[in-house]
């Protein structure tokens, strides 16, 4: 119900206030798995992406946000599963396995994943290198990975800012990349590499930042 009412109520008005400007979406596959990946401007990405995407799509969420108490936590709780986040447990050491099998399982249901695959929001505007996880779940799952740009959500929600503000968003879905010609290679690190680089030009091309070949670190971990 709540799934409902975000979709055919709550996306429809706030795709009225803000007008998300919205190319690409005919490429996006009506059937099968799909991994999307964005680059990651703002906090409010995955509301949009959510709001925009033809299909629904499966985001990872932190446990915590599943298994609130009392009426706000379930309300949350509600709103993130209405969503689509999947939840993962985070801060230890199997989590990476763990974000890689939750996405599996959406994928392996033919539904669509998104992923950001920079790891974290930029900071600085510019793209950064991407983490190998979108390689590896392509390889592992042979689904068609969607290269996605945002922009303008960075002055809708600005670093250190709680609420959104109104300004012109730009949503732009590329055409799907096919990595099944890598069948059987999932193992080999330089393929991973290789494929993830190429998702990350795909983005490169549709976004128009300036790109980094090196991972983002936030300020506390740039030292």
């Amino acid at each position: 119900m709540l799934h409902l009412l975000i979709r055919h109520v709550l996306a429809p008005l706030a795709c009225l206030v803000y007008r998300p400007e919205v190319h690409g979406a005919e490429k996006f596959p009506a059937t099968g798995p799909v991994i999307l990946a964005a680059n990651h401007r703002a906090a409010v990405d995955t509301a949009v992406i959510a709001i925009v995407a033809p299909r629904r799509v499966s985001f990872l969420g932190k446990a915590e946000y599943f298994t609130g108490n009392g009426v706000k936590g379930r309300f949350v709780g509600g709103c993130v599963r209405a969503l689509g986040y999947v939840p993962v447990e985070r801060g230890n050491a199997a989590a990476g396995l763990s974000a890689l099998e939750a996405a599996r399982k959406v994928l392996d249901e033919g539904g669509t994943f998104g992923i950001y695959p920079e790891g974290t929001r930029s900071l600085d505007g510019r793209l950064h290198r991407g983490h190998t996880g979108v390689g590896a779940l392509a390889l592992a799952t042979g689904a068609k990975v969607v290269p996605v740009a945002l922009s303008g959500t960075e002055r809708v929600q600005p670093v250190g800012k709680r609420f959104p503000r109104v300004s012109k968003v730009t949503v732009r879905f590329g055409d799907p990349l096919d990595f099944r010609r890598y069948e059987g290679l999932g193992s080999s690190p330089a393929i991973r590499r290789a494929v993830t680089d190429e998702v990350m030009y795909a983005i490169l091309e549709l976004s128009a930042q300036e790109y980094v070949d090196t991972y983002h670190k936030r300020p506390n971990e740039a030292a």
